[in-house]
Formats: structure tokens, C-alpha cells, sequence
């Protein structure tokens, strides 16, 4: 009875939220926008010389208008590239970029703006009705970032000589939204970051659908949507392939509440779903549902490493394939990774309750990881309806445990199908786990626990044996 509650009121939740944003989306709509074009404004669209200047005027242009008029505006980009610097989105505007046009980002420190937590291709800073769509496509042309081609992991320009910046991770992000209000992100490409992709922080009330995001498979840190200290956020339709997290909320600033991401498919060299590893407020009230994630290095992932309390959370109806890539990337393929170790002794234990996987399948090359800590218990977890084959097809060995970031790092563990520790309240409903392949007999134990640190625990017609074909 109590899955079945949890079901309708998921099916409620998703419901008010597409519903919310779909009639803010339609209301906006009904209202004829204007139109203004970068062309009129002097912008070449040869992708050869700057068009920065002529493009900022334009949105300037058409925020003003928005204001005198109360009418959304629209800037438009005619088929061609437009190189720019950073472009600053405002209050009221949308841009319309066609199918065959390009906005292309500087690849140049002095492209971007003194501050580095303003470096973005476009950005939207504490405005209101804002956007990007058109069929399009903004590139921020990443790979002229990397410095050495390497299969396992890309060395990438780092500007920190400079003294712009301090960390190996000084590159500039794609797009972002700051203290936004209504922000509308759909039918658009977002190609090539050279750091984090969408980024979304601190917004209320975001519509993100209908978009594809592609990034470099070997390049560090070219995360699909990051979504920071946000609340109402609504996610669909979307394809995401790309080399590090996905989908990935973040608290550093604020509690994230009421995220809901359906109908997406994505391919990582990370996690392709991910809280954390920022978990500094609470993450309340998530939802990921119909989700198709291929051959990723890791499935669906909590990292909380830094005190935020995780509650409310559920995975529905997500096929999984995870495979091992290489060491230097975090995760060992594993389809669900639990984790609330603090980062490091100057961290608090944060905790996770009311998680639950409804409708699961994956075929993986490692087992599920659930590790609580001391002071920071995973409590209430649920398995409904979960079918999980293992089976190794890379040359892992197996026999390792990876805490990272921070935490205990990486520690050897035997391998099991469910490796559990620090759990208070586990609930498993029709869950099967099966081996396949010939070496099954090294690492085909399907619990790993121990009955001082896992407890509350119900398992209700709980299959393991071998796969066959």
C-alpha cells in the first residue's frame, strides 16, 4: 500500500509541475512578441570577426522594448556563425537562433568578463522571462580548449597563470541563468562547453525541454545542466551525451526543492544523474522519471559529502547500462550509488531518507553501492519492481570501492550485487539480480552487509541467481 500512495503522489507531483509550466510557458505565448534581428544591427554572421557589439545592442535593444511595451521580444539570428564575447541576456528577452545559426563563444580570456563566476558564452543575470530557442546552436568550441588529446581523460587550457583564476578548472561555462524568474530554455543545441554546459543558479520557475546537449567524451568537467540552489525547475525531452555529470543539482548557497526530470537520454563518461558532490543545503522534493541512460560510467548517483539533508526523492521507470572507462573517472560502473560520508574531518554527515526506485532495470559492471556513515544514516530506502544483470565486459578486475571525491577515496572491497553499510529502514518489493559470463563465481555475492550498521530490512520475493540468455 505504501509504494502504491507513492506512485500517486509522484504522478500528482509531475502533473501540477508540467502543468505550471506549460500554462506560464502558453500564457507568455498568447501575447504577440516582438521581433528584432542582429543583422539590422550590424552583425556579419561570418563567424570571422566579432559580432559581439551589434548582438548585446540588439538584446539591449529589445529589453527596452520589452519594458516600454509589456510585449516579449525576440532577437533573432539569421542562418550563418556569429563569434561573440559574452552576451548578456535581459529581462523580456528571447533568442531566437534559427536552424543553420550559430553562436560561436571566444575562445579568448579577454572574451569573457574580469570576474570568472560570470564566465559563460550567454548569461542571464537577476532577470525575468527570459530564454533561448530557435532550432539552433551555441558552441563554445571546447576541443580548441584541449591542450593534449587523451582517450582516458583530455588535458584542457587552464587560464589560472594568469592570476584570472586558481584552480585547473578555469574555463568558461556555455550558458547560464543567475537569480532568474521564468526562464525558458527549449529547442536548441548546446554543443561543444568548455567547462559546465547549462548551468542554473539560484532561478525559480525554469522550463528546460526539448533541447540536446553534446560535449567532448574525454573532456573533464563538461557537465550537461547543472542546477544550483534552484526551485520549480522542470526538465523533459531532453538527449544529453557528453564526457562528465548530466544531469547534476547542486546546493551550495540553498536549499533545491521541486525538480522534476522525465523523458531524457543520456550517455556520460560520469554519473548521468547526480546530486552533489555540493550538498551543503538540503535537497527536498525530486523526481526522475522515464529516463533511458547508455553506457554511462555511472547510473544514478547521490554523492553528499558536505552536511545537506536529501528527502523526498524518486527514480521511475529508468533503463540503465554502466560501463567501466578508466580510473582517472570517478565511479566503477556501478547502476546506483548511495553515499553520505563527509568530504573531509572539517565536514559534517548529511542525511538521506525517503529514497525510492521504482521500475528499474540495468545491466551493469558492478554492483549497487548504498553507504551511509556514522551520523549520517540512509533511512526508508525502497526497491519496487527492480530486475539488475550483471555482467563485465571490460577488463575491470573488480575489488575496489570508490568514495571519491574526498571521503575514504578508494578502498578494496570485494565486489557484491547490493554492498550496504549505515542504513536504518530498507524495503525490497520484487527485485531480481542475476549474473552473467563466465567469471561470475569471483564477485556473484548478492548482499554485503553487516547487521551492526544495516537494520530494518524487508525483502519481499528477492531473486538472485545466473542470467541466461
Amino acid at each position: 500500500m505504501k509504494s502504491i500512495l507513492s506512485i500517486s503522489h509522484f504522478q500528482l507531483f509531475l502533473y501540477c509541475s508540467l502543468s505550471y509550466l506549460i500554462q506560464s510557458h502558453a500564457a507568455t505565448s498568447i501575447i504577440r512578441p516582438l521581433s528584432l534581428c542582429v543583422k539590422d544591427h550590424g552583425a556579419t554572421g561570418t563567424g570571422a570577426v566579432y559580432d559581439t557589439v551589434p548582438i548585446q545592442s540588439t538584446i539591449n535593444a529589445c529589453s527596452s522594448a520589452f519594458l516600454r511595451h509589456r510585449r516579449p521580444c525576440y532577437v533573432t539570428f539569421p542562418p550563418g556563425k556569429y563569434l561573440t564575447a559574452t552576451l548578456f541576456l535581459k529581462s523580456g528577452v528571447t533568442l531566437d537562433i534559427s536552424e543553420n545559426a550559430t553562436i560561436l563563444g571566444g575562445t579568448k580570456l579577454s572574451d569573457y568578463p574580469e570576474k570568472q563566476d560570470r564566465w559563460y558564452v550567454v548569461v542571464a543575470v537577476d532577470a525575468e522571462d527570459v530564454g533561448i530557442t530557435g532550432g539552433g546552436e551555441i558552441n563554445g568550441q571546447g576541443m580548441k580548449f584541449v591542450t593534449r588529446l587523451d582517450e582516458r581523460k583530455n588535458v584542457m587550457v587552464s587560464w589560472n597563470h594568469t592570476g584570472a583564476c586558481f584552480d585547473d578548472e578555469c574555463r568558461p561555462r556555455l550558458v547560464g541563468f543567475i537569480g532568474c524568474k521564468n526562464a525558458r530554455i527549449w529547442n536548441v543545441s548546446l554543443n561543444e562547453p568548455a567547462y559546465w554546459c547549462l548551468h542554473i543558479v539560484r532561478c525559480q520557475n525554469t522550463l528546460i525541454r526539448d533541447i540536446s546537449i553534446y560535449g567532448d567524451f574525454n573532456t573533464p568537467n563538461n557537465d550537461g545542466i547543472d542546477i544550483e540552489d534552484s526551485n520549480n525547475t522542470f526538465i523533459t525531452r531532453c538527449k544529453i551525451d557528453t564526457g562528465d555529470d548530466a544531469i547534476c543539482p547542486k546546493t551550495y548557497t540553498s536549499p533545491l526543492v521541486n525538480l522534476t526530470a522525465t523523458n531524457c537520454w543520456i550517455k556520460t563518461k560520469s554519473s548521468a544523474i547526480k546530486l552533489g558532490s555540493a550538498s551543503l543545503y538540503k535537497f527536498k522534493g525530486l523526481v526522475f522519471d522515464n529516463i533511458t541512460i547508455v553506457e554511462s560510467h555511472r547510473g544514478l548517483a547521490l554523492q553528499i559529502r558536505d552536511g545537506g539533508n536529501v528527502s523526498d526523492v524518486i527514480f521511475s521507470n529508468i533503463k540503465i547500462s554502466t560501463r567501466y572507462y578508466d580510473p582517472s573517472w570517478w565511479g566503477r560502473a556501478e547502476p546506483i550509488y548511495v553515499t553520505t560520508c563527509p568530504r573531509d574531518d572539517k565536514s559534517k554527515a548529511g542525511s538521506i531518507s525517503n529514497l525510492q526506485f521504482i521500475n528499474i532495470t540495468a545491466i551493469s559492471e558492478n554492483g549497487v553501492f548504498l553507504s551511509g556513515s556514522k551520523g549520517g544514516n540512509l533511512s526508508d530506502l525502497k526497491f519496487i519492481n527492480v530486475d539488475l544483470v550483471y555482467k563485465r565486459w571490460t577488463n575491470y578486475s573488480g575489488g575496489m570501492v570508490d568514495y571519491r571525491p574526498g571521503c575514504k577515496g578508494l578502498v578494496n572491497h570485494s565486489t557484491a550485487g547490493f554492498m550496504m553499510e549505515h542504513i536504518d529502514g530498507l524495503d525490497v518489493q520484487n527485485l531480481s539480480m542475476k549474473w552473467a559470463g563466465e567469471n561470475t563465481a569471483k564477485w556473484n555475492n548478492p548482499l554485503d552487509f553487516r547487521p551492526s550498521t544495516v537494520i530494518h530490512v524487508s525483502l519481499q520475493n528477492f531473486y538472485s541467481g545466473l542470467y541466461k540468455q
